[in-house]
């Protein structure tokens, strides 16, 4: 199965949904890892290289994005795919346009200069995803104040993976620390996987950490919205990816020796505590949105 080969984590929280819920998220990934694939070389979400045509590849993701918006048959199973869960839940077309916004900005070699500028970044690239579960999940596309707590999550992901990966992306000639992050530590540009910046490096992967805690646990907010198993599977994910960050920031200097995963039993375990936290999650609506956080962009 896709989900399986690209996201063990996504894949062990997507099955605690009911059974149509976990079909319609099983197709929103199955499209999401298709476009991710072809804009970046990879296969299931591994063995990221750089593409000479990457303009080009996004120009044909939008295109088919488009015709399965207009439930247009493709002839491509993942945006097909996509169209059916269009059709099933009325999925505003705006969220799937800022996700390949994002992979413009990929194409683009596009790097952030600001604090503000990574988020930006990671709105696009994970917490458009995270408003499109939320439709998934049966939250109305129209209800901003749930949609804020589902772009929170995806922000606190694609925070976390950022800090996990910099060793990754610095061998594809990525890299998503701010400049002005980078200034400040006196790393010069592109050295920040060098040896003497080590302990530097160190400081801005725990200052991402932090930033996805307070995310994630923004996120816990939005869950008296959804369902039981729907609450469920989001709290095991929250504590799934959570703890990447986690496990980065406990490693400090060695974070990056090994790449960073979360055990069999450790899914495990969060998949247990969820399903306490979620029946007990009425609590987290007194959980206010820090207005500190940045905001995500209006449709």
């Amino acid at each position: 199965m896709s989900i399986a080969r690209g996201s063990k984590s996504f894949a062990a929280a997507s099955k605690l949904f009911d059974r149509a819920t976990r079909e319609r998220a099983w197709l929103l990934y199955a499209w999401c890892r298709k476009c991710d694939d072809v804009a970046d070389g990879q296969d299931h979400g591994h063995g990221m290289s750089r593409v000479e045509d990457a303009p080009a590849r996004v120009a044909q993701l939008r295109a088919l994005t488009h015709a399965a918006f207009r439930d247009e048959p493709t002839g491509d199973p993942a945006f097909d795919g996509l169209a059916v869960v269009v059709r099933e839940t009325r999925m505003p077309q705006r969220f799937a346009d800022d996700l390949i916004d994002g992979f413009q900005l990929d194409a683009d070699e596009w790097r952030p200069r600001s604090e503000a500028d990574l988020y930006r970044y990671c709105y696009h690239v994970a917490g458009a995803v995270g408003c499109m579960m939320a439709v998934v999940m049966g939250i109305d596309p129209a209800d901003d104040v749930v949609l804020d707590r589902a772009c929170d999550l995806g922000l606190a992901f694609q925070l976390a993976n950022i800090a996990r990966d910099i060793e990754e992306d610095d061998r594809a000639g990525r890299c998503y620390l701010p400049d002005e992050w980078l200034a400040e530590m006196d790393v010069p540009p592109g050295q920040h996987m060098k040896p003497p910046f080590r302990s530097r490096l160190t400081v801005l992967a725990r200052r991402l950490a932090a930033r996805a805690s307070l995310h994630e646990e923004s996120a816990r907010g939005g869950t008296p919205a959804l369902s039981w198993r729907s609450a469920w599977a989001v709290l095991a994910a929250a504590g799934i990816y959570g703890d990447i960050a986690r496990e980065v920031a406990k490693r400090g200097d060695h974070a990056w020796d090994h790449r960073v995963t979360t055990s069999k039993a450790d899914k495990l375990g969060w998949i247990a505590r969820a399903a306490g936290q979620a029946w007990r999650r009425n609590r987290y609506a007194a959980i206010p949105r820090d207005p500190v956080l940045w905001n995500r962009p209006r449709g």
